[in-house]
């Protein structure tokens, strides 16, 4: 069981990007706007990230790096962080999930999980 001390709760919601894509040229654009809460007990930063983004051809594309949008925040116990980004598919419908790298206020390295969640055009599910 994980230390309550050390929670981050992250709240993906995602959106099909119609005037940024360009299907007949296999690119699907989406946004996806990101809320991270820490519910733990202790201050915690966001220092970077790593995602993991599945198409429809089962071809992954991993990607990392520092922070979120050019930002490392610093949540304290209850504060949430909420930012809106991008990705660009082949196919009109993937997912995506991955990890959150954090160091707490006391020094303490721990990962927020991102969790699955799916980019689809409007048709694509249908």
């Amino acid at each position: 069981m994980p230390d309550n001390k050390y929670r981050i709760e992250v709240h993906p919601r995602p959106q099909f990007i119609p005037e940024q894509s360009d299907p007949e040229n296999d690119r699907y654009i989406f946004a996806y706007t990101i809320t991270i809460t820490n519910t733990g007990q202790i201050a915690a930063q966001l220092v970077s990230r790593h995602w993991i983004i599945t198409d429809a051809h089962n071809t992954i594309q991993e990607v990392r790096g520092l922070g979120v949008v050019g930002q490392q925040p610093l949540l304290q116990p209850g504060e949430s962080y909420e930012y809106t980004s991008g990705s660009s598919l082949t196919t009109p419908i993937g997912t995506m999930k991955g990890t959150y790298q954090m160091v707490a206020e006391d020094g303490t390295h721990f990962e927020a999980e991102i969790p699955e969640f799916v980019l689809a055009t409007p048709r694509a599910l249908h």
